[in-house]
């Protein structure tokens, strides 16, 4: 296969996750009160344990290596920063979709350092390849509860909504690698931009929603998210 194709299927997988977690949702005969509770918490805290991963053991290391500390430090804030006015806009605008553009806000800058990823050889690109489908599922999965319960979107049209935004990732993907290839520290500045967003998100929105009183699962989901990276991460260095 080539670069190229490469690219495409790893970054495609790794959207097709969002759909197959809406699907998931979508499915009523699991028992309403523990899908509501227990699982959901869970899957939101499994998704931020494999952001946690992305984060710790494929963006910022890999970026550090080519910039140095100010501007390092700079792009990783700013990142953090553009997330946040991103919260504070969908917060005015009271959307409904606020767990989408989530979702999208990472896939994006993550599909663009996949593709610059493969440009340099691959090195930790399957790995992040493989951590964006382990965050995508669980937030396709709330993404889709939070569009079912506040509008009047049926199933087969969110599933579908969600399969062609999968679509961004292997254009995201395909501009990284064309565009980026020959520009080391423009893939380090986007992968600490991703990372301060990604970390910004976990302590803003996904952990607080993790917990759950009188519930112990969803920590221990968090817990699981993280341990995939990591072995995952070893694999890859051995």
């Amino acid at each position: 296969m080539s670069p190229l194709l490469t690219v495409v299927a790893f970054t495609l997988l790794a959207g097709i996750a969002m759909p197959v977690g809406a699907a998931l949702a979508s499915i009523e005969r699991i028992r309403p009160r523990w899908l509501e509770t227990e699982f959901r918490h869970s899957a939101v805290a499994f998704g931020g344990g494999a952001l946690l991963a992305a984060v710790a053991l494929v963006l910022v290391p890999q970026a550090i290596v080519e910039l140095n500390p100010l501007p390092a430090a700079l792009w990783f804030f700013a990142g953090g920063a553009a997330f946040m006015g991103l919260d504070i806009l969908m917060y005015r605008l009271k959307t409904s979709a606020s767990q989408l553009f989530a979702m999208l806000s990472d896939f994006i800058p993550e599909s663009l350092a996949l593709g610059a990823a493969f440009a340099f050889g691959g090195r930790g690109a399957i790995l992040l390849a493989s951590l964006m489908a382990l965050q995508n599922l669980p937030e396709g999965f709330n993404a889709y509860r939070e569009l079912r319960g506040s509008t009047g979107y049926s199933r087969a049209r969110i599933v579908l909504m969600f399969s062609l935004m999968a679509l961004l990732g292997p254009l995201a993907g395909v501009s990284g690698y064309l565009w980026l290839a020959n520009s080391a520290q423009w893939v380090a500045a986007i992968m600490l931009f991703a990372a301060g967003g990604i970390l910004y998100s976990v302590f803003q929105d996904i952990a607080p929603q993790a917990r759950l009183n009188k519930h112990w699962a969803p920590s221990l989901g968090a817990l699981l998210g993280f341990m995939l990276g990591i072995v995952g991460h070893m694999l890859t260095v051995v």
